[in-house]
Order: C-alpha cells, then structure tokens, then sequence
C-alpha cells in the first residue's frame, strides 16, 4: 500500500534556487545584446523571467497529480508530441533558427517540439519497462521495439537537424535500458552501431566535420568554427577564484556570441569565478542525486524508471553542455538546464522536476 508523506523539499529548493541565479545571469549575459538587438537591456530577463514564472506554476500543479496518470496516458503522450515533431518540419509551419527548422515562431517567442518529445519519450518507455520487464530478456521482442521507436523519433529530429538533441534522447533510452536490467552484451553492440552510425552523419554533414577539426584545434579556424569555443576559454580563464564581478564580463561585449544561451557556464565563471562555477555545479549535483534517490526509494516500476529517466536526461545535458564550454567535446548546440535562456527547455524541465516531486510523495509501506 502507497502511503503519501512531503515531497523532497532539498529539490524543490536547489531548483528554485538555480532557476532565480538562472535569470539573473540571463539579465548579466544578454543586457549587451540586447539593448543592440533590441533597444531593450532587459529583452531576454523579462521574457525568461516570465517563463521561470510560468515554468513554477506548472511545477506545482504537477507535484500534485499522481505520476501514475502518465502511464495510462502514456501512448497519446507521445503520439502528440510525435505528431508536433513532424508539424515542425512543414514549411510555413515550422520556422528556422540557427539553421534548423525545429520551431514554432510565435513573435519573437518560440516552442520547440523536440524539447517535449524528450519527457514524452522517457513516460512511453517508462511503461514499456515496467510493463514488460521479464520479454526485456529477450532482445529481439523485448528490446527492438523501443529501439525502433526511439530512432524514428531520432530519424524526425535530424531532419531539423538537431544533432545535440538527439544523442540526449538516445543516450537517456539507452541508459533507461541498462537500469532496466537488459544483457551487458547489448550494449556494446550498441556502442559499436552507435559509433559507426555517428561517423556517417558527420561525414553526410560538412558543418559536423568542421565543428570535429574545430574541437581538435579551434585555432585552425579561429573566426569561424572554431571561435565560440576560443571565447568560451577566454570567458573561464580571466574569472579567478571569485570572477570579475557579476556583470563585469568584457566577453559579453559582442566577443561571445548570444552568451545567454548555450555558453553561459562560461560568463558564470567569468563574473562570478571558481565559487560561481562551483555553486552552479553544486546545486545542479544536489539535483541530481536526489532524483537518484527518488528513483532508488520508490518500489513502483513505472515510478522508478520515470524518476531515473527524467533524472539521467537532466544529468546527461548538463554534463554535455559543461563538456561543451571548456572545449572538452565539439559544440552541439545544447543548453544548460535551469540556467541557459529558452522557454521550451525550461518549462518541461520543471514540468519534469513536479512529476518527480510528485513521485517522491509516494512510498510503498513497508511492513514493521
């Protein structure tokens, strides 16, 4: 029997509190740029400000419906989500930016698709998993239909393209599976596939090859592909232990492109140092491990693998996007969770952050 107790509250306070610093280097990053842009500083504050505000009123009214919901609702989930993901590739429907026809332009505003498809995707496999936990044993019946599923939601989001966007989606199905108990052996089948597999849309990409030449040197291109990555470094080296002061960054000042967005772990360390650099990591680490915990305490199947799903797709971005900044891996285009500016990625952030508040509502009673 399930009984019901307070949702984690060390969660639900290291998300409001990254959110709040969120907005606030939002405002520091982008004040520059937009004021050129849009003869209005405060552009980017006032729109993720709004969607922090909208974000948090969908957080709370998630806390408060049964995660349970979602498992029987979990087929349609998906199919709309599907369904929006195909929409945006029409012409005069979907709307391209940044070179990638994966939004739908509303003002100066936009929703992307893709972001959705993610959270729909983990509650479809979610309840595949728990559903069908002793097939899982067997690959072709048990494991092939997800992996089907899931590289046609890959095979609609490449034609966008949005490269960093489907590795997540992939990598979080693939991780889902592991946690799932499925044989070691698939795995590095897997590995092998999704290597060669990867090697082909770089080679079919011009753009991808240049980005991989970039990451080796980016000095070899330092005005062209290579040169967000050279101001990404220039950002984090000059911030010191305690930075330049929260607004004092000169890459800002047109040197690092739209700096609010996927680069903006690297104005973070600039203005606010090693101790900026090492809260951001904090609260984003406490975050994760306690939607581990979450995951690890709840005896529900579904429950179990929603909270991990949601958990690891947060875990897994942001290490990307951190990998990203310090010139570690080739830039991808992927944002920092809670921190980098977008409605769409806040918004079902915290939609997922309130299912897995909700979970952690519930425990089995255990028998004295």
């Amino acid at each position: 029997m399930d009984i019901v107790k307070k949702f984690d509250l060390l969660l639900f306070i290291s998300v409001i509190c990254i959110c709040i610093l969120g907005v606030i280097m939002i405002y520091s990053s982008s004040c520059i740029w937009a004021e050129y842009k849009f003869d209005d500083p405060l552009k980017y504050f006032k729109a993720q400000s709004l969607f922090f505000t909208i974000g948090l009123i969908l957080m709370i009214v998630t806390s408060k419906i049964p995660y349970k919901y979602y498992k029987d609702k979990a087929n349609i989930i998906l199919g709309v989500c599907f369904f929006l993901l195909v929409l945006v590739l029409i012409p005069g429907i979907g709307t391209i930016r940044n070179g990638s026809r994966s939004w739908f332009g509303i003002g100066s505003l936009g929703i992307q698709p893709s972001e959705f498809v993610k959270l729909g995707l983990i509650i479809f496999v979610s309840k595949y998993l728990a559903k069908n936990r002793k097939e899982l044993r067997n690959i072709k019946s048990g494991v092939f239909p997800i992996l089907a599923i899931t590289i046609l939601v890959f095979g609609v989001i490449m034609l966008q393209p949005d490269f960093g966007t489907g590795v997540i989606i992939v990598m979080v199905v693939i991780g889902m599976l592991f946690v799932s108990g499925v044989k070691i052996s698939f795995f590095t089948k897997i590995g092998f596939l999704g290597l060669g597999g990867m090697v082909g849309l770089i080679a079919v990409a011009p753009y991808r090859i240049q980005r991989i030449l970039s990451f080796i040197d980016p000095w070899q291109d330092p005005l062209g592909s290579g040169f967000q990555t050279i101001q990404s470094l220039f950002s984090i080296g000059p911030g010191g232990l305690l930075g330049m002061g929260l607004g004092n960054s000169i890459q800002k000042h047109f040197y690092l492109p739209e700096p609010q967005t996927d680069f903006i772990f690297a104005i973070i360390t600039e203005e606010l140092g090693f101790v900026g650099a090492l809260l951001v990591c904090g609260l984003l680490l406490c975050i994760i491990i306690r939607g581990f915990k979450i995951s690890l305490d709840t005896s529900d199947l579904f429950g179990k693998y929603l909270a991990f799903g949601i958990t690891f797709q947060i875990a897994f971005q942001s290490l990307l996007n951190l990998m990203v900044v310090v010139g570690i891996v080739p830039v991808t285009g992927v944002t920092l969770p809670f921190l980098s500016y977008g409605g769409s990625s806040l918004l079902i952030t915290m939609i997922g952050i309130g299912v897995l508040l909700n979970i952690s509502r519930y425990q089995e009673e255990r028998l004295k």
